[in-house]
């Protein structure tokens, strides 16, 4: 949640914000703001609404400054307009901030501000922050960045910021804890950004802050961290291998429909190297050091959130199948909170898109500190999961930047495929012939894909006729049950309609209730172990006037004669259906949305990495 970006060095730092924020507006897109100091005068221009706002109303305003802060914001503490919109002073001016995250205990420091006579604009927590700070720094007599570091000592709650002294037109001050933070080293400049996307046009070598420490970013010096309890570190330098082409549409209308039709090279690039069919390998490198921890596991527990949940129900699919070891997935929001029991020798799984997500990665530190072996699966290389996890296998999606999870879904239930049958072959609880059979079911998923991909036409024609439904229903059984969430998720996000997916059997358990001429309902039918049975559900919603859109496998002809309409996909071996299935579901939502004019990159109320609790 919220995008933040910084820069100090010998160019206008300006258009080097503005095109930062529009990289990271998938971040959050209630407001948006900028700072730039132009040798003594600081210009703050900030408003409701998108960045191309922000940019409408900086036009005719002073955009000189080399030196500069830009934020832009999903709405935490108090609602989106000019005021709340970030950066945000300090009570005298001479500083100002952006933040991402939340300060838990800003109520009381508010109060207590306020009997010292400070005087506050906003409703937001970040701007007590920057009044704390400067409170400190006059009070102590420090300098604004010894003045962070006690006042990072005093809040509780999660931050990524950055100050910018009116005073001080050399130095930017940047920390985080909770929330993500990269800072690029250019030549004799700096950028700082909540990820690597506003950085890697301009320099591939970066340094990613780690939690309690403290950046101190000054022009023409070298960059020097210490910790909030003042001890200094030694910046790790790293490689971005981030391609910046990635990050652009590509003749697409939205970046959304661009990272559908990128899902056969996700999916393949997520098993480059780690799979052949020919020589009869699954080898992830990632997770070698820590295979026996799996080989014994009594219990492997997923946490997750949202698409990355649904990932993991697959995943539960997947290695109870195949490797017939018992799993549990949590909602990571739940799991930290419940004080849940967790052994030594469980392996826990998170699984996150972005790496950052606060929910899991709490949920991680919670495991950890009951013993538990933790592996990560995300896209983003050294994101916090990656560097919270005693180990772990990065899904190869490249950048998504559609806030509605598409490629990042089908690029985890991958990556899980190959783990439960790495797993299940070392156990012995798959026949060779089996396991051959799947690795080579599975080399063919991304041509199966594009085949979908095909059918595009055809499914706009279906969202043409749906577009103005009120509710839906998605059904399935056994591995089509998650893609049933997963598609119905899909539809909520970014059209607004209500959406409901559960498994088939439990229609008649309370939601047939629901059922009429008016319902349509999205039905997982493929050919497999539960075939007949969904076709039963199918009559039953059949019977009460319902309307059935099923995706099927290619050449049925008995779900074709009931339904109303009828997606086709590959014949597919069942476990591998998700990989499939959820593609014709992605469209579907896509066009919809588009025909009811919604925003599909950017859906109301919706950020892309949630960062906050």
């Amino acid at each position: 949640m919220c995008g933040i970006v910084g820069y100090i060095g010998n160019k206008q730092a300006y258009p080097i914000l503005m095109k930062g924020l529009q990289r990271l507006e998938y971040r959050g897109y209630d407001s948006a703001g900028i700072a730039l100091l132009d040798n003594a005068e600081m210009n703050v221009y900030k408003c409701k609404g998108k960045v191309i706002d922000l940019h409408n109303f900086a036009a005719d305003k002073n955009k000189n400054g080399t030196i500069g802060i830009g934020h832009t914001r999903w709405a935490t503490h108090g609602v989106p307009n000019d005021v709340n919109a970030h950066p945000h002073y300090s009570g005298s001016k001479n500083l100002v901030m952006i933040h991402n995250g939340i300060i838990e205990n800003y109520g009381p420091l508010k109060e207590e501000l306020k009997k010292r006579g400070h005087k506050f604009l906003s409703d937001t927590d970040t701007e007590v922050l920057i009044h704390l700070i400067e409170d400190i720094q006059e009070k102590e007599q420090v300098r604004v960045g010894e003045a962070v570091r006690i006042a990072l000592n005093q809040v509780v709650g999660a931050y990524a910021i950055v100050i910018l002294a009116k005073d001080n037109p050399n130095e930017l001050i940047a920390a985080k804890k909770g929330s993500p933070m990269v800072i690029g080293i250019g030549a004799d400049e700096f950028f700082i950004a909540s990820d690597a996307t506003p950085i890697v046009e301009y320099t591939k070598n970066v340094v990613y802050l780690e939690d309690e420490e403290i950046a101190f970013i000054e022009r023409g010096k070298e960059l020097k961290i210490k910790t909030i309890k003042n001890k200094a570190k030694t910046p790790y330098v790293q490689e971005l291998e981030l391609q910046l082409e990635a990050l652009e549409k590509g003749g697409y209308d939205h970046f959304m429909l661009k990272e559908i039709y990128e899902q056969p090279r996700s999916i393949k690039d997520s098993m480059r190297g780690r799979l052949s069919s020919a020589e009869g390998v699954v080898n992830l490198g990632g997770i070698t050091e820590y295979e026996q921890k799996f080989l014994n596991a009594k219990r492997i527990i997923f946490v997750a959130c949202g698409t990355s949940w649904h990932a993991g129900l697959v995943g539960e699919y997947l290695f109870e199948d195949l490797a017939r070891i018992p799993v549990e997935v949590e909602y990571a929001s739940e799991f930290r909170y419940r004080n849940p029991i967790v052994y030594e020798d469980d392996v826990v799984i998170a699984i996150s898109q972005s790496g950052e997500t606060a929910d899991t990665l709490a949920a991680i530190e919670l495991a950890k500190s009951k013993g538990a072996t933790i592996i990560g699966i995300c896209n983003v290389v050294g994101s916090s999961i990656a560097r919270a996890t005693h180990a772990g296998s990065y899904t190869h999606a490249g950048p998504e930047i559609g806030v509605a999870s598409t490629k990042a879904f089908t690029a985890q239930v991958t990556v899980l495929t190959l783990m439960a049958l790495r797993i299940a072959y070392r156990k012995g609880t798959i026949s060779a012939s089996r396991f051959h059979e799947l690795l080579s079911e599975l080399e063919a998923i991304p041509a199966k894909v594009e085949k979908v991909l095909e059918t595009n036409k055809s499914i706009q024609k279906i969202a043409e006729i749906y577009k103005d439904s009120s509710n839906a229903l998605y059904l399935g059984r056994g591995y089509s049950f998650p893609v049933a969430l997963e598609g119905a998720l899909k539809l909520k996000e970014i059209s607004y309609i209500h959406a409901e997916g559960y498994p088939a059997a439990e229609m008649k358990h309370g939601p047939i209730a629901l059922i009429d001429e008016e319902m349509p309902v999205f039905v997982i039918a493929t050919k497999g172990t539960s075939y007949e049975k969904v076709v039963s559900n199918i009559q039953e919603v059949k019977a009460r006037k319902g309307k059935i859109i099923a995706i099927v496998t290619e050449g049925d002809t008995q779900v074709k004669e009931m339904a109303d309409y009828t997606i086709e996909i590959p014949e597919t071996d069942e476990i591998l259906v998700p990989l499939v299935s959820v593609v014709p579901l992605q469209l579907l939502s896509y066009h919809i949305a588009v025909m009811r004019g919604c925003n599909v990159d950017q859906p109301r109320n919706l950020a892309k990495s949630v960062t906050v609790e």
